[in-house]
């Protein structure tokens, strides 16, 4: 056990902001929830401006990216063959991307939407229902993506082509920073990004638990309890600690691979037995909505309704500031994954693949399972909302699946579905979060103890917090730690600029059409003018 490799100040400062808001969430539960819940509201009601600037910025600024000349460089050295298959590529980072909320979202997120639409549009009428069919498409559309995308820039570049051994949001910041990446702040960046990585697992944990124990009581006639939901956590967490202890090539890949054959199969299953040209019909209307107003959906914050010019209805603080945050906590962890997974990939091959491929499985996911839903409700089939608002979201998914042809099998696999995509999604954060605490990382493999501590370390919160009935105050508070993270997402941004533009200007392959930057050339003409 090689421990001279972990970063102790960054790992221990991590554990102590964890407990130092955990214990009194367990011990003086209604007033930590009240502190979390008081500062939450307050990030979210003044500078939601904010995370929607952000979302706009990250989508315009790698789109920039991909396009000029930083797109050409190439993440690797001359010759480079890709790691990994285009196929387990893009497995890999939309499991680690989404996770088991997809499941849940996707089929029941236009249900709030439709009893509680934006813009001022009247609940249940004909607009409201196109933008039900259209919001989530939003929420986890090209913006989203962008937000993952935009830290895995200055991480891969640091990583594969200036050869640093190590995958840190902080090393990643020293073109802005220096020296101060390797000293107090640059722990302090490391542990909020912990910390937020944690937090934001939680709400992960949160919507998949819940889910998964409906499924099981479906399938079993188990009735749903407390101790089901812990067997479920303790299992999930054992399936992505084994994985995360595999390592990426055998472990992550496989169960990135399952799950993806998994999730086309349901899709599948239910566009072609469900109400296909519905469906279709809806889906592709969808789109045509959300380019109509997507500007107009990335900036809406009801300014007016301080004024009573109408009714203040909460919808952006509630749903798209809530996502944004939600998103950039966990984007310097999907950045680090998404860099980490994109050896010999061009910059411009690995910003429009993870944009386009992960838009397009959240709109399969949301243009199928949510617009079977839709169906059931307008056809009067089945009242999702009616049951949904009498037994709680979670159960009223399970009941949409057993609307479907042979909806005993289906429920089964959508179940096993919904426990690979959270294992998958935490074998990465595990993951990830052993490679931050290492002081470096050789081979890109973190210490195999270490992945295993950081994946039961991510169970034991999300757990104590259950059974203490508050697990929302640990999601309200990964909101919160977005804030900080937001500012340090335009610090990776400005980083890899100033470092990817020095490198460039020295290069002789400026306008190639793939660049290979050789450091050590560039090293040597550098002494060279310094001589």
């Amino acid at each position: 056990m090689n421990n001279k490799l972990i970063d102790w100040p960054t790992f221990i400062g991590a554990l102590v902001i964890l407990l130092a808001v955990s214990l009194p969430l367990i011990f003086f539960p209604e007033a930590g929830s009240n502190v979390i819940n008081a500062v939450n509201n307050f990030i979210t009601g003044n500078f939601g401006v904010l995370f929607l600037a952000l979302g706009l910025f990250a989508l315009l600024f790698i789109l920039y990216i991909a396009f000029s000349k930083y797109g050409k460089i190439k993440l690797g050295k001359r010759g480079t063959e890709k790691e990994f298959g285009t196929f387990s590529w893009a497995a890999m980072l939309f499991s680690a991307g989404i996770g088991s909320s997809i499941l849940y979202w996707g089929m029941i997120e236009w249900a709030y939407y439709y009893q509680g639409p934006p813009f001022g549009v009247g609940p249940k009428t004909k607009e409201a229902i196109e933008l039900a069919a259209t919001y989530g498409i939003f929420h986890w559309g090209p913006i989203a993506w962008a937000i993952y995308t935009l830290p895995a820039l200055p991480i891969a570049y640091f990583y594969y082509v200036r050869k640093s051994p190590v995958l840190k949001i902080s090393s990643a910041t020293k073109p802005v920073i220096g020296k101060l990446a390797d000293g107090p702040l640059g722990i302090v960046i490391d542990v909020l990004f912990i910390f937020g990585l944690l937090g934001g697992a939680g709400t992960t944990l949160a919507l998949g638990t819940p889910m998964i124990a409906e499924g099981i009581s479906d399938i079993t006639g188990i009735q749903v309890t407390l101790f089901l939901q812990a067997c479920i956590m303790l299992v999930c967490t054992l399936i992505f600690a084994i994985s995360s202890y595999s390592g990426l090539n055998r472990g992550i890949k496989i169960l990135s691979d399952i799950n993806l054959w998994l999730a086309i199969f349901i899709l599948l299953f239910i566009f072609i037995f469900g109400p296909t040209v519905f469906i279709s019909e809806s889906t592709f209307t969808s789109l045509g909505v959300l380019m109509d107003n997507f500007f107009h959906m990335a900036t809406w914050l009801e300014p007016l309704a301080a004024f009573d010019a109408y009714p203040e209805t909460r919808f952006p603080e509630s749903w798209t500031v809530f996502y944004w945050a939600w998103w950039v906590v966990y984007a310097p962890f999907i950045g680090l994954f998404v860099a980490r997974i994109s050896y010999g990939r061009t910059i411009k091959e690995m910003i429009l693949g993870t944009i386009a491929y992960g838009t397009l499985g959240c709109i399969m996911f949301f243009g199928i399972l949510g617009n079977f839903g839709l169906y059931l409700q307008l056809s009067g089939s089945f009242d999702v909302i009616g049951y949904m608002n009498e037994f709680g979201a979670p159960a009223a998914i399970i009941a949409i699946l057993n609307q479907l042809p042979i909806s005993g099998l289906i429920v089964i696999i959508f179940t096993i579905l919904a426990i690979v995509f959270l294992s998958t999604t935490f074998d990465s954060a595990s993951y990830i979060l052993a490679a931050v605490v290492q002081k470096h990382v050789p081979g890109g493999e973190a210490l195999r103890w270490n992945r295993l501590f950081w994946a039961f370390t991510l169970l034991l919160l999300p757990l104590v917090l259950m059974f203490i009935g508050d697990l929302e105050a640990l999601q309200t508070a990964s909101i919160v730690a977005g804030f900080p993270v937001m500012f340090i997402m335009v610090l990776l941004a400005i980083s890899f600029v100033k470092a990817a533009g020095a490198d460039l200007r020295a290069s002789k392959e400026y306008r190639s059409p793939t660049i290979y930057i050789d450091r050590r050339n560039i090293n040597k003409s550098e002494d060279t003018k310094k001589s």
